[in-house]
């Protein structure tokens, strides 16, 4: 088994987060582990790459999840490097746990990163696919996290772009909406999957945090969220992850069957044969600690 910490303060601030994922949601994710890791692959293959872990290096990942991305750098660094995978969710750390290979040189801590005690300059990289854009501090929270780099150590990390360029996400929603009520619209600093999509304010950010360097690169994608099993598949991804599953999480059955028709009919546009083809958008965001 891994060596696991626990740190059960966190910023206060982070309360409604901290909950979220330690709710439904959380064990949505779990119960969906392997169809979220297939459908988000590609771009966990993007984001590694351009890390560019090395042999030896020691790596602390961010919102680390279910742990598809600790096991990717694991196998980088190697039985000489080390990686810390961080997350507030305690299921689906749980289920981290469970998937590690033995022997894997994998550390996971249940923390909040805005609050974690890092050990001071020990790392090479700071990484994350997607775990970054939940602090209700953000500047604060990077600012500790630069503190666990080395001088010249590197941070890369993979953020939603706007919601509208987000199909695979956007479709299924505004399906939903013909029935639900809109889900409320967070302001320009409020945290969220879609909070680091504006360039500008993650530059500023990074900049506030002490990071230098900051580069954001867009890149589009195309996920199957029918993971090639065509649009069962698809509508069952659709109902239970993301802004879909948000605004139906306090829905009756005549409700949930009334989204699942006009969702289904929504993806039925996009099918192609097995798979339910739609656009997601990111920024690759890279920085040093200069």
């Amino acid at each position: 088994m891994p060596t696991s910490e626990v740190e059960t303060q966190h910023d206060p601030k982070n309360e409604a987060e901290v909950a979220y994922w330690n709710s439904a949601a959380g064990r949505h994710w779990v119960e969906r582990q392997e169809s979220q890791d297939a459908i988000l692959a590609p771009i966990l293959a993007a984001a590694l790459k351009q890390a560019q872990a090395r042999p030896g290096e020691r790596v602390v990942d961010i919102g680390c999840g279910t742990g598809a991305s600790s096991i990717a750098l694991a196998e980088q660094v190697g039985p000489s490097g080390q990686v810390l995978g961080v997350d507030v969710s305690a299921p689906m750390l749980a289920r981290a746990a469970e998937r590690l290979p033995p022997g894997a040189p994998i550390k996971l801590a249940r923390a909040d990163a805005t609050t974690f005690q890092f050990q001071p300059a020990s790392s090479d990289l700071l990484f994350s696919r997607f775990g970054v854009m939940f602090f209700a501090e953000p500047a604060r929270a990077f600012a500790n996290l630069r503190a666990a780099l080395k001088p010249g150590g590197r941070l890369v990390f993979a953020c939603w772009r706007k919601f509208d360029e987000n199909g695979w996400l956007q479709v299924p929603l505004r399906a939903a909406q013909e029935h639900v009520p809109p889900l409320p619209r967070p302001g320009p600093e409020d945290p969220g999957p879609f909070s680091f999509a504006n360039e500008a304010r993650v530059q500023r950010i990074l900049a506030e945090a002490g990071f230098g360097s900051v580069t954001l690169e867009p890149r589009d994608f195309t996920l199957d969220i029918a993971c090639g099993r065509g649009l069962d598949a698809a509508l069952e991804t659709a109902m239970e992850i993301g802004p879909t599953a948000r605004a139906l999480q306090d829905q009756g059955a005549d409700v949930r069957a009334a989204v699942a028709t006009s969702v289904r009919h929504a993806l039925q546009s996009h099918q192609r044969g097995d798979q339910v083809p739609l656009p997601a958008a990111i920024w690759l965001v890279t920085a040093r600690n200069d």
